[in-house]
């Protein structure tokens, strides 16, 4: 007999677990049951699965582009032809000039599906249930569309969740929605790629084929109080639909918490899933992917990126700091002057909205600030509120390059943290607000 790979009972310690690892359980439960027999692509269990993620997505708020059944098309192997689907779904963003670009998050819908060996002479049918590979990618990108959706008034650019179909053939499905489905290729700016993520006791890695811009975002959210890290990984770690996007020349980033011993083996069912480590990933990632709708376009190539203001020195290169009151700390700008004049605007504190602001400005050779914009963003209110107390600071003392007063080129992050006081008033990064 098969093992029944669906739940139907909860167990006592799911009792305890969070909205989201019961979401996460569920989901793994139903897309690595029996009854999708592994989801072979062209089979009634890839089918099936398109049709449950489908479902999710529209209850999520997410609209769906392709049908509920997935977008359908062919690849030939050999002599024969078999069906595969990709599911589609789009969540808009607010930004006028950033809403027809787009970030696409894809997961693996298909895996080995089922075959039958002997065992004793007697033959035994075996189905790969793909837990972990790929029923914990497509969970995750689940359950992203579901946060995302929920908080959509932060998201600049536009997102496409997108379940791939035929990727364990060639990368069937990737490839056929860059190329035959989706007519507006040139306007992804980047792709997250999720791809085995049920591991997560030993670690979360990010490949991104050593792209600087995708791999600076990693290393600004090491600053971030985030429940998990990724380790950026200059090798491969499982050839996925990251590949085709890659060959698009569009910069891609693949999630992954490794190979494992049960991987394309009948023993990756539900028990070997991480799901509290799923939870701590999927903060980290969805803090990724907002970093993506927000920031400046990644570049493919960014050793070609063009200096963004001519005769200006960067602040780290520069041989004499510009300083603030008696300070060439930054910090001490933030402290003295911004988060002192900083006002949390109304719309963002009545609705919660938190986050990070990257703002660049220029100190010219007269110390007066100049040029000041968000590189990026979080919210257009936040966004503006930073820009505007940066924009009037007082003179600095200029900074000087070789003997000279120079313009200095200078990028800070402004916080934007609530947080309540001990008189029941809410404060900003420690100041109360004005």
């Amino acid at each position: 007999m098969l093992s029944a790979q669906f739940r139907t009972g909860a167990a006592y310690d799911d009792l305890y677990d969070s909205e989201t690892v019961h979401a996460l359980k569920q989901h793994v439960s139903i897309l690595a049951s029996a009854g999708m027999e592994g989801r072979k692509a062209g089979s009634e269990g890839e089918k099936a699965a398109a049709e449950y993620v489908a479902s999710v997505l529209d209850a999520a708020g997410i609209d769906l582009v392709s049908p509920s059944s997935g977008e359908e098309f062919g690849v030939t192997s050999g002599a024969d032809t078999l069906t595969s689907r990709n599911v589609v779904g789009f969540l808009p963003g607010w930004d006028k000039s950033l809403k027809d670009h787009y970030i696409v998050i894809g997961a693996r819908l298909d895996n080995l599906g089922s075959d039958t060996y002997l065992l004793d002479g007697e033959p035994v049918r075996r189905i790969y249930y793909g837990a972990n590979g790929d029923a914990s990618g497509l969970a995750m990108l689940l359950e992203l569309a579901a946060k995302m959706s929920t908080n959509r008034v932060l998201l600049r650019r536009s997102v496409l969740f997108v379940a791939f179909g035929a990727s364990r053939e060639t990368l069937a499905g990737s490839w056929y929605f860059l190329n035959r489905s989706f007519s507006d290729a040139d306007r992804i700016d980047a792709m997250i790629n999720l791809d085995m993520l049920g591991t997560g006791s030993s670690g979360l890695y990010a490949y991104t084929s050593s792209n600087e811009d995708m791999n600076q975002i990693v290393r600004t959210l090491k600053g971030e109080l985030l429940p998990m890290d990724a380790a950026l990984t200059t090798e491969e770690p499982y050839p996925s639909d990251h590949r085709a996007f890659y060959d698009r020349e569009i910069p891609s980033v693949l999630f992954t918490t490794g190979r494992y011993p049960e991987h394309d083996t009948g023993r990756d069912s539900y028990d070997i899933v991480d799901f509290g480590a799923m939870e701590k990933e999927l903060e980290y990632i969805y803090s990724y992917a907002v970093a993506l709708c927000n920031g400046p376009r990644p570049l493919f190539r960014p050793g070609e990126r063009k200096e963004a203001v001519p005769g200006t020195v960067s602040f780290s290169d520069v041989d004499v700091k510009p300083m603030f009151l008696t300070s060439s700390d930054p910090r001490v700008f933030l402290e003295k002057w911004v988060y002192q004049y900083l006002k949390y605007p109304k719309y963002a504190l009545e609705n919660g909205i938190q986050g990070r602001v990257m703002v660049d400005f220029i100190i010219d050779e007269k110390g007066n600030v100049q040029d000041v914009k968000v590189s990026r963003g979080v919210h257009v209110s936040l966004d503006e509120e930073a820009v505007r107390v940066i924009s009037a600071s007082p003179k600095w003392r200029p900074g000087r390059h070789r003997g000279k007063k120079v313009k200095v080129a200078v990028t800070l992050p402004v916080e934007f943290r609530l947080q309540k006081k001990s008189d029941g008033s809410f404060g900003i990064n420690g100041y109360k607000l004005k």
